[in-house]
């Protein structure tokens, strides 16, 4: 009876602690509130900062704050006038560049962006930036951190939020939340990460977009990625990115509306 009862109570507290990805429309969990979620982001970001070295007033790491300021700006613009605003609350957007020859780039909650000088060269200019700005700060807006979170949690049985769960087990909490944002890995959740790199391409096509930045520079940037593996590349059952095949077909569904809000932007 007690099993019943709480298997009934965390199916509605599932279904009541559930969100829409702005643009997207796709339903996804929310266990973790961003109050909750944003300063242990923001925490994790400030360590890397600090550690790494940051070349922000380098000809590069001007591009990139500039680059990801005029992202930021039209996602805000979007979101206002599309009744999404309130998803921006406790956001900060920061945008630095770090001296380090690995071909990355990532965004924490909240809007903490990175990028690596090691990505710059296969970017080539602005607009390959733009391409990799746009992807990241995608994954910020449509919180795909929270969500691996609250997934986490719910499939280790801890429910009711980051700090509830932090009492019931605080070690097991701060490995999910590591994981969440790309320390460590499950092979379980590969195919859910997929899912979110897809969705971040798909976003970020159209933000770029909106900065007035031309998306279709993007599949010629993916390309360069894949051939910069040197076929090193694991295959995509094993990989938390989408196969290259598989991405530049999902980007060319997506390029009519990206096209359009580029467009628009062009005649602002």
């Amino acid at each position: 009876m007690w099993k019943k009862l709480l298997f009934l109570l965390a199916v509605g507290m599932v279904i009541y602690s559930c969100a829409k990805v702005p643009m997207s429309g796709r339903t996804q969990l929310a266990l973790v509130d961003n109050e909750e979620l944003l300063p242990l982001s923001y925490q994790q970001y400030n360590d890397v900062i600090k550690e790494g070295k940051i070349v922000t007033n380098t000809t590069d790491g001007q591009m990139v704050v500039r680059v990801g300021r005029r992202i930021a700006d039209a996602v805000e613009k979007y979101m206002r006038e599309n009744g999404y605003e309130k998803e921006l609350q406790g956001f900060a957007w920061e945008f630095n560049l770090i001296q380090e020859d690995i071909v990355n780039a990532w965004c924490m909650p909240g809007g903490k962006v990175a990028f690596y000088t090691g990505i710059i060269p296969i970017c080539q200019d602005e607009a390959g930036v733009a391409v990799v700005m746009g992807h990241e700060v995608a994954h910020a807006i449509a919180n795909h951190g929270r969500e691996r979170m609250s997934n986490g949690l719910l499939l280790n049985g801890l429910l009711g939020g980051a700090q509830a769960a932090m009492g019931q087990n605080p070690t097991l909490t701060q490995s999910i939340f590591l994981q969440a944002f790309g320390v460590g890995g499950q092979l379980g959740m590969l195919k859910f990460s997929r899912r979110h790199e897809l969705e971040a391409d798909q976003l970020g096509l159209n933000f770029m977009a909106m900065a007035g930045y031309d998306p279709r520079v993007a599949p010629a940037f993916w390309e360069r990625m894949s051939a910069g593996s040197d076929g090193a590349a694991p295959p995509e059952f094993l990989s938390t990115h989408p196969g290259p095949g598989k991405r530049k077909e999902e980007l060319q569904k997506q390029m009519p509306q990206a096209l359009e809000y580029y467009e628009r932007s062009q005649k602002r």
